[in-house]
């Protein structure tokens, strides 16, 4: 299941394990890491990506293992593996997922059990197999890859946002119960940027196409969000709003809610006109 190299010199170093490390942000963040002297565990679904990006990390030591997030019994096989590769694991990144698209009346339950299991209850299954280890020790970060999608409250995203939202009120009970423990929680919530979210895409075509859309006119590219959140991971920030426009939108909600509800339906409506 693991590749690459054990140098026994290398096991004081920060060990950080990515799921969905094989590409876009996974990858970004990966390769950050990397540059920081961190030893990288490259966890992807495909293990062709997976030991593509460790093998393209630099320094030594990352490992690549290949695992379905949205499977138990995969998670618990990839948790023995890193116990016998690394003895354990500092920081968790819980970033794997898949992006669906269309109004509630057009999904049907397969689609709203494929994405809770993999966009929300993948974060519960690996952070229980690896959050153990880090309070025993006193000392980890439990990342998990969001979405503004979980905190705007969009129409037309309903199975992908309420999973998110998920992902989002996940992260804030930990970080309480986390609390004095030692293990910090992060939780990243970009909007769009020019990704490949869309590669495993399930639902509306005409949302998928106002998606990419989205992506192609944002002002974030992968290296500004990843670079964003970088940073704010290294000083322990909750709450990750790293694309352009999205701290003010998150302030504007709360503060403003129902301005913000206005020039939502005013810009979704303006999105469904082209």
């Amino acid at each position: 299941m693991a590749a690459g190299s054990t140098n026994p010199a290398s096991s004081a170093r920060l060990r950080v394990l990515i799921t969905g490390a094989g590409s876009g942000l996974g990858l970004a963040l990966a390769q950050r890491y990397a540059r920081d002297g961190a030893r990288l565990l490259c966890v992807d679904l495909d293990p062709a990506r997976a030991q593509a990006a460790a093998s393209s990390l630099p320094g030594d030591g990352h490992l690549a293992f290949q695992a379905d997030v949205g499977d138990d019994a995969s998670i618990d096989a990839l948790k023995a593996a890193v116990e016998q590769a690394v003895g354990g694991v500092d920081v968790l990144v819980n970033n794997a997922g898949i992006a669906s698209g269309g109004a509630l009346l057009g999904t049907d339950m397969a689609e709203w059990r494929r994405l809770i299991e993999v966009d929300l209850l993948s974060v519960v299954r690996c952070t229980l197999a690896f959050l153990p280890g880090m309070v025993e020790r006193g000392r980890g970060h439990v990342v998990s890859t969001a979405s503004f999608a979980g905190l705007a409250g969009a129409p037309g995203i309903m199975s992908y946002g309420v999973a998110k939202a998920g992902v989002v009120a996940f992260s804030e009970q930990l970080r309480a119960e986390m609390h004095g423990t030692g293990v910090d929680v992060s939780v990243l919530c970009p909007a769009f940027f020019r990704t490949n979210l869309l590669e495993n895409f399930h639902g509306d075509a005409k949302v998928r196409g106002m998606a990419s859309r989205m992506m192609d006119k944002s002002p974030d590219t992968l290296d500004s969000v990843a670079d964003a959140t970088y940073a704010a991971l290294q000083a322990r920030t909750f709450l990750v709003l790293p694309t352009k426009h999205e701290p003010m939108r998150w302030r504007l909600k709360r503060w403003f809610p129902n301005w913000y509800f206005k020039k939502l339906m005013e810009t979704a409506g303006a999105m469904r006109r082209g």
